[in-house]
């Protein structure tokens, strides 16, 4: 086989330098023509109200499990709000997103990332890349592998490409909601794949559109390129910067032009971002390095918060976005999100997960007979919960990876039928035993009291939780899809409470000091907001878009139709807030 031909790119990378910028002075003008085929996702969760009216949508997910189909979808609760009983209510994260430049395969190698980052997202899937100087876009509403196949693929060549993998909620999704988007503008075209939540992103949008901007739906990353379409800023690369200057909250964002692959972290490194390198040369980005792991590209370092990379046939270049405020890495990466096998913010999240319940462990211990996993996400701190106290481990409950969302009318006879259907129990391993279940993190409880009804029917003597987390007692503006904070039962009871409210017999929650006290010298670098409800960046808008599904979709609401989607932002101090606010927008 003959070798790989080396790439232009340049192995050396410079340090970040600042940059001074000017701010954009004229509205944008996009051209029809540049949008054939616009793909902007909606990004807030469906409000009950909303939910059968998504089920009457004429688009239906490639994703949806054929039993669902035996069950309505449209169950009403006496009060006339649409139920969901799916039993997976863990917090969702918002997306992944890998770019590759300088490979001859460079859409091949992003389906397989993809898939590597397929956990962050299966709700929808897309590839941009470019061949001569022609942005070229697939997308659609599925998994990776539902979106793409052989000849699909064929259609993408080119050595430049970005990648995005979005998030599955309980409502319809629509082809134009998927990313990466494809705009133009009169200096050419640019595609962009966005990880995060703009808490400014209402000032924004009417800032524009008071400037004349047309917006195609109401996603926070729509507002990104026209911030780049009417920047005066040259080069390209400054136009990147000067749109995110203008951002606040989190975004980890790959851009692609004709020529160029840039990546660019807030100033507080919110959501990850790492960059790596493959044998011949390329340069990858992505969300997680578990994607580098995947196409065989060495992980070099982090994407800086703050900084902009920009990759060309120059070789790489680094630059400043912005001064460094103090970095709030969001610490449910290592709870929940990422995979174990890969490192996120330099910590590996296997031994984060090994250590947080080694500390439940040694401070909440309990006399039992075995301990085991809700799986998957609870499978490395039960690991390391078991191995400190002494006590075996075993795999009590085996999790189904074959069945998707259930929507399922309430009864006693079938009351559990969704947990069952995921998770089903040992009864070899449970029966007359004492039980320590470890879990990653309990939301609004459900899931939990089923799961400790589950093993007890099955023959458990006690049931005792552990959870590798602090309780969660404030809603995430930064790319997370939690509910509002009125849902999270550790935001209404006490742990007693919260344990008569499941069912178990003992309940004890990673404690925050310890957790901090696990991170050491790098525990300031951490975003606690969800634990605290001290947020980084305070939202400074009356009402901040939750993350998630239901948005206006161009065709069926405005975006005044949609307040049912968005929570209450933080008030402490508004006017203050606001007054300061209008000086950095307009």
């Amino acid at each position: 086989m003959a070798a790989a031909k080396p790439s232009p790119i340049s192995s050396s990378i410079s340090r970040p330098t600042p940059l001074h910028l000017t701010p954009p002075q004229s509205s944008p003008s996009f051209s029809p023509k540049t949008l054939p085929k616009p793909s902007y996702p909606h990004r807030t969760s469906l409000s009950h109200s909303s939910l059968s009216h998504a089920h009457h949508s004429s688009f239906t997910a490639r994703s949806q499990n054929p039993i669902s189909s035996f069950f309505s979808s449209t169950k009403q609760h006496p009060d006339g709000r649409s139920i969901d009983y799916d039993d997976d209510e863990k917090p969702r994260e918002e997306c992944g997103v890998v770019g590759i430049y300088g490979d001859p395969e460079a859409s091949r190698l992003c389906y397989l990332a993809l898939h590597a980052l397929q956990h962050r997202g299966q709700e929808g899937a897309g590839i941009v890349c470019v061949q001569d100087n022609v942005l070229q876009s697939i997308t659609g509403v599925g998994l990776v592998s539902e979106v793409f196949n052989q000849s699909k693929l064929d259609q993408l060549p080119g050595d430049l490409a970005i990648g995005h993998v979005r998030y599955s909620t309980a409502g319809q999704s629509m082809l134009k909601n998927v990313q990466p988007f494809v705009a133009g503008y009169r200096f050419g075209s640019v595609g962009v794949a966005h990880n995060g939540n703009l808490v400014n992103y209402g000032a924004l949008r009417t800032m524009l559109e008071e400037n004349g901007s047309i917006f195609n739906t109401s996603s926070d990353t729509e507002v990104v390129l026209h911030l780049i379409a009417i920047s005066k800023a040259r080069p390209f690369l400054l136009r990147i910067v000067d749109a995110c200057e203008q951002l606040r909250g989190a975004y980890s964002m790959v851009f692609v032009t004709q020529d160029k692959l840039v990546a660019v972290r807030d100033p507080h490194g919110f959501r990850p971002l790492v960059m790596g390198r493959r044998s011949n040369g390329s340069v990858v980005f992505a969300s997680e390095t578990c994607a580098l792991d995947l196409i065989e590209a060495t992980y070099e370092r982090e994407v800086f918060p703050g900084e902009v990379v920009v990759v060309d046939k120059d070789g790489v270049q680094s630059l400043c976005l912005m001064s460094h405020p103090e970095p709030k890495q969001c610490i449910f990466e290592h709870i929940y999100f990422s995979l174990p096998n890969s490192v996120v913010f330099g910590r590996s999240v296997y031994e984060s997960r090994r250590v947080f319940g080694e500390i439940l462990a040694t401070e909440a211990p309990v006399e039992c007979d075995v301990v085991i996993a809700v799986p998957d996400s609870g499978v490395v701190a039960a690991l390391g919960y078991a191995a400190k106290a002494g006590v075996p481990f075993q795999q009590g409950l085996i999790r189904s990876h074959y069945v998707g969302r259930t929507f399922i009318e309430p009864s006693q006879k079938i009351r559990d039928f969704g947990v069952k259907l995921k998770l089903s129990p040992v009864r070899a391993v449970l029966e007359g035993k004492r039980v320590v279940v470890v879990d990653d993190s309990i939301v609004r409880g459900t899931t939990s009291s089923k799961i400790v009804r589950l093993l007890k029917e099955a023959g458990a003597k006690e049931v005792h939780m552990r959870i590798a987390s602090p309780p969660i007692i404030g809603s995430c503006y930064y790319g997370v899809d939690t509910p509002s904070s009125e849902e999270l039962i550790s935001n209404r009871m006490k742990v007693e409470e919260i344990r008569e409210f499941i069912g178990c017999d003992s309940l004890a929650f990673l404690p925050f000091d310890s957790l901090q006290g696990m991170l050491g010298t790098q525990a300031p670098n951490f975003c606690y907001a969800c634990f605290t409800g001290n947020y980084p960046v305070e939202p400074r808008e009356d009402k901040v878009k939750r993350v998630g599904d239901f948005m206006d979709d161009g065709m069926t609401g405005n975006f005044d139709s949609i307040d049912g989607a968005w929570i209450p932002a933080n008030r402490i101090h508004k006017q203050e807030r606001d007054k300061e606010f209008e000086g950095i927008v307009l």
